[in-house]
């Protein structure tokens, strides 16, 4: 009995398609180069963004995470290599086509970046009456479920002038996932928290991300509660993608400069100073050989 049982236990798990198989992505990025000017910020990256997860975006800053962001939305195009959203080629989408898949995204901008005018209320229903034809008994229910879904509803009535940063930051939430977006792009959500507010926008995220269905990109440099809740974590360094995995994959890499970043180290390959000729030369002084070199020449001298 017991080995029929388990015969047919194996016949079933190995006729279940994709048990094993990771996510599909929703996003490639694929050897896409990117600058502004003369300056190269992205060269030739490679990496892919999993339906469902929350993949984390870090490194030292003006490494090109926030610029990723703006090329998954389409306000800037690759220079070349290509940046793909479920099959559609970014780069390459017309007007209108771009639009329709903007609104399938949903963006979280740093420090909320509210409407001070409108009231939360108004905040999170203004993309609902930009874009959709949907009744004003309809959008009421729907702001009131969103608001409802950051613990925000009491605030309804409220202006961004009467609340908190923790609580505009969770009404900008709102209003990001007010059309039901497949993805939700974070730029610094957690920037300037106390530790109380921090830790709720992190829950959050990983909560709404899960209960909802979301795939989640965070942009942030706050290592202790992005690697809590991140299931990927993208480090970029020099144009380039340094460490992709896990975040312990991520804390365990031997790369001297993915060691730097997680640990916080001062001395490293990110140097403090940023290039530049010698102070003296800056300065107009003449540039004087030290007196021990010249000192040692003398000697080398006198003993041949």
């Amino acid at each position: 009995m017991r080995l029929a049982f388990l015969s047919l236990f194996e016949g079933y798990f190995f006729m279940t398609p994709n048990y094993f198989e990771p996510p599909a992505p929703l996003i490639e990025i694929k050897d896409l180069r990117f600058g502004y000017s003369e300056r190269l910020i992205l060269n030739g990256i490679n990496l892919s963004i999993p339906k469902g997860q929350v993949t984390a975006i870090m490194g030292a800053s003006g490494g090109g995470k926030t610029t990723i962001l703006r090329l998954i939305g389409g306000q800037y195009k690759a220079q070349s290599g290509s940046v793909v959203f479920d099959g559609h080629d970014i780069g390459k989408l017309s007007t209108p086509e771009l639009m329709s898949v903007r609104r399938r995204m949903g963006m979280l901008f740093q420090f909320g970046a509210l409407f001070t005018d409108l009231s939360v209320f108004d905040n999170v229903a203004f993309p609902l009456r930009e874009i959709t034809e949907l009744s004003e008994s309809m959008i009421k229910d729907v702001v009131l479920m969103k608001l409802d879904a950051v613990g925000l509803r009491g605030a309804k009535d409220l202006m961004p002038s009467e609340i908190s940063g923790g609580m505009a930051r969770r009404v900008a939430l709102a209003r990001a996932i007010a059309l039901d977006p497949e993805l939700v792009m974070y730029d610094e959500p957690f920037a300037g928290l106390d530790p109380i507010s921090l830790g709720t926008a992190a829950r959050l995220i990983r909560r709404l991300n899960d209960a909802i269905g979301l795939t989640s990109i965070i942009v942030s440099h706050d290592l202790d509660e992005t690697f809590q809740i991140a299931d990927q974590v993208i480090v970029l360094a020099n144009g380039g993608v340094v460490a992709q995995g896990t975040p312990d994959e991520v804390m365990r890499s031997n790369d001297p400069l993915v060691h730097q970043f997680v640990t916080a180290a001062p001395d490293g390959p990110v140097r403090f100073h940023y290039p530049s000729p010698t102070f003296a030369e800056d300065l107009g002084l003449p540039v004087v050989a030290p007196i021990q070199s010249s000192l040692n020449s003398n000697m080398s001298g006198d003993g041949a």
